[in-house]
């Protein structure tokens, strides 16, 4: 690598390298350690590569998705993350910070499989279309679809508490434009 291109990638990494890391850690469910290895296996790809990359950013992204695939498809048993029970829900969503409720949500993203907690990455944090997440993940878009609905499911069952965050179960504003005070 060039003077250059050394100069262009610490310049990437400085700059991109806290929001890679923050899509590593929830695709590794929240612990950090696994995700700063993720991260810095990506980079190390991705430099090797650095001079024929034309999107960094979207290129190391790409490798964190794959190595994650990779990592749940090994054969032997992977770690669980033992915990007591699940944490009582509050008296509604202006009981809890938002802390806790990041807490919650970490904590119950960590007791997903690994394929279900990449498939909500991908589409709610990264904000990706099912088409592109099937691409990514090699699996057709049904099979997205349906683990989105199932780990979804999953993630209600563990953390009822986020459940009052559901747009669906908030009140809705009248239609008639009066004016009509509506409580979150």
């Amino acid at each position: 690598m060039d003077a250059e291109a050394q100069d262009s990638f610490r310049e990437f990494v400085e700059h991109r390298s806290s929001a890679l890391l923050k899509t590593a850690v929830l695709l590794s469910g929240g612990d950090r350690h696994t995700a700063e290895d993720l991260l810095q296996n990506a980079l190390i790809k991705a430099a090797g590569r650095w001079h024929r990359i034309d999107e960094p950013e979207a290129y190391v992204r790409q490798i964190l998705y794959r190595q994650q695939i990779s990592r749940w498809r090994l054969k032997w048993p992977r770690r669980e993350l033992s915990v007591a029970e699940p944490p009582e829900a509050g008296a509604g969503p202006d009981s809890s910070s938002d802390a806790e409720l990041r807490l919650v949500m970490r904590g119950a993203l960590a007791r997903l499989t690994a394929r279900q907690r990449t498939v909500l990455v991908l589409r709610y944090f990264e904000d990706l279309p099912e088409a592109d997440v099937a691409r990514i993940l090699g699996c057709s878009v049904g099979t997205v679809r349906s683990t989105t609905h199932r780990s979804l499911a999953r993630l209600r069952t563990l953390a009822p508490e986020l459940t009052a965050l559901d747009p669906a179960e908030r009140p809705q504003p009248s239609r008639d434009y009066s004016p009509v005070e509506v409580r979150p």
